[in-house]
């Protein structure tokens, strides 16, 4: 089981470096917001920093969202999610393994992009790696919880914005706890380990419950 999970993370992180797409896509849009977004405020740079912490979440969520309907569309296509659901691994170890390499090409790349993007709003120091800390702790979550709206709209061919629509709502918690810690490290009223191990929750709850919703999803497409 353990290696048919590698050869299936490699496969995806294979198509994904020769195809290229969401990883390079997500960085794109996810620098057209934090451009765009200080462009219409102003040059006030004191009011950058103060939301430049929700600017960069939500660009991170909007980003985590571009390919997402493709994670198991373009295998539904060609027919290797059929053969990926007749061979003797889990559905489910399968699942983990799809969400793990788009996480590791788009979430990631995401995260570790974050402090050259935070010049842009005018982040501390401090404030960049607080920014790094909770998406890499908080991008996960995004991913598997719109793992099981990719695999709800699998069958669609423009499943993009069903999927949007589907998975947003459940999103608002992270991005929540996400913007909360990033602010309590720049000297909020709270803790900043108090919203930081609820992000850490969340993840590790949507890994279990994305997983699994995904799953039961793709086998109700069969």
């Amino acid at each position: 089981m353990i290696r048919s999970f590698r050869a299936l993370l490699v496969r995806d992180l294979k198509l994904a470096a020769r195809v290229g797409g969401s990883g390079v896509m997500g960085l794109i849009f996810f620098l057209m917001i934090v451009t765009l977004i200080p462009f219409a405020l102003g040059p006030d740079l004191n009011l950058l920093s103060r939301i430049g912490p929700a600017i960069l979440w939500i660009a991170a969520l909007l980003a985590t969202l571009i390919g997402l309907d493709r994670l198991f569309q373009a295998d539904q296509e060609d027919g290797s999610l059929e053969l990926l659901r007749l061979s003797p691994a889990p559905l489910e170890m399968i699942v983990l393994a799809k969400v793990t390499a788009y996480w590791l090409t788009t979430g990631l790349p995401l995260a570790i992009a974050t402090p050259l993007f935070g010049l842009l709003v005018a982040l501390s120091p401090e404030g960049m790696l607080a920014m790094v800390a909770t998406l890499l702790a908080g991008t996960p979550a995004l991913t598997f919880i719109g793992a099981v709206g990719a695999a709800l709209t699998a069958s669609l061919r423009r499943g993009g914005l069903i999927l949007a629509i589907l998975v947003l709502p459940f999103m608002i918690p992270t991005l929540i706890f996400g913007v909360s810690a990033a602010n309590a490290a720049l000297g909020g009223t709270i803790p900043f380990a108090t919203p930081f191990l609820i992000l850490i929750a969340l993840s590790l709850i949507s890994a279990v419950v994305g997983t699994v919703g995904a799953a039961a999803a793709l086998r109700s497409g069969e």
